[in-house]
């Protein structure tokens, strides 16, 4: 039987499609309000049928939009809530059931759940369950708000006096970290490559300018290996972080990247929790976009006529060209990521 999308995930899609909603952070926001309409409906039982239907409506998300990968990710943690949530009603249930008990070790405990992440039954009826959820789920959302906040904070510790920067494109998280920067540095250069062909870098830039007691310089692509010796640190955006620590970062990236071990300059990359992906390079079928090649030669010119034109809109760059991610919960090495997508996503819902 076909999945049948929920009005509103029809919505979204066609948001997301016609550019009405923009940027991950937008777009988890929003994938979170439907998993959480889902959670208020009547139209599930157990805990097994919620799981169900947030999958269903997760795997038509991801159909429709291959490249968005924060709408599974923010699914993933939907799930892994459902069963902590569930777990721990049920162990509550054990415990009272055991008046011969007066209370459980620690090492009880701990054996306990994990036995009954083995064997549990997750289409067992749980009273109490979707007021847990719901409490759960404003925590999540209080996480998701903070975010950009709590990755700013950090920028004392990462960006000092007199320092040159530079950046590629335009990403609001390090527009909002630079910012951060420039209120409590000194004499900051920051160096903003355009990335070319869409040249978002000038957005940054004009945003930039507004602030004082900072020297912006805004390069093409084609001056990052020249100017990269003069550079302190690079700090950049990323799409997605894949689960061997690689970026799916704005084209461009990877030149960058390249060119920063090249001349041994620290690589910063900017990447709340919610932009982790279990996924490898291997397992996305669809890692790029291609935008419109009229930005790159146009279309009636003489070239044009002979010539097959691309336009990809990502560059993966491998773990080893990243020194240091900074979350919302700090900084960490991107050997430590398979260790936090540990933490956020359960191993049964690494694939949907």
């Amino acid at each position: 039987m076909k999945e049948q999308p929920l009005k509103e995930v029809t919505q979204l899609i066609h948001a997301i499609k016609v550019g009405m909603v923009e940027g991950s952070y937008s777009i988890t926001n929003k994938t979170l309000d439907i998993f959480k309409y889902i959670i208020m409906s009547k139209s599930w039982e157990n805990a097994d049928a919620l799981m169900q239907i947030v999958r269903a409506q997760c795997r038509i998300l991801q159909a429709a939009l291959p490249q968005e990968t924060v709408t599974a990710n923010i699914a993933r943690r939907i799930l892994k809530l459902i069963r902590e949530e569930f777990d721990l009603l049920h162990a509550k249930v054990q415990h009272f059931a055991d008046d011969s008990q007066a209370s459980l070790s620690l090492h009880k405990l701990v054996t306990q759940t994990s036995e009954t992440n083995i064997c549990v039954d997750y289409s067992l009826p749980q009273k109490g369950l979707r007021e847990a959820l719901l409490d759960h789920l404003q925590e999540v959302e209080t996480e998701l708000e903070t975010s950009s906040e709590n990755v700013c904070v950090q920028a004392e510790e990462h960006i000092h006096s007199s320092e040159i920067i530079l950046t590629l494109g335009h990403s609001r998280s390090v527009e909002n970290f630079l910012k951060r920067a420039i209120k409590k540095r000194q004499f900051l250069t920051i160096i903003v490559a355009e990335c070319a062909p869409a040249c978002r870098g000038h957005n940054l830039a004009a945003s930039l300018a507004n602030e004082k007691k900072v020297e912006l310089i805004v390069i093409p692509d084609a001056a990052i290996f020249a100017m990269m010796s003069r550079v302190n640190k690079v700090i950049i955006g990323t799409h997605s972080v894949l689960a061997n620590g690689g970026l799916r970062a704005a084209c461009g990236a990877y030149t960058v990247g390249l060119a920063a071990k090249h001349y041994s300059v620290p690589v910063i990359v900017l990447a709340p929790m919610y932009k982790l992906s279990p996924l490898h390079l291997c397992e996305q079928d669809a890692f790029n976009m291609v935008g419109c090649a009229e930005d790159v030669i146009d279309y009636d010119s003489l070239a044009a006529r002979e010539a097959k034109v691309y336009s990809p809109m990502f560059d993966y760059v491998p773990p080893e060209l990243v020194t240091l991610f900074i979350s919302n919960n700090g900084g960490h090495a991107p050997s430590y990521v398979y260790r936090l997508l540990t933490e956020l996503y359960h191993p049964e819902d690494l694939e949907i």
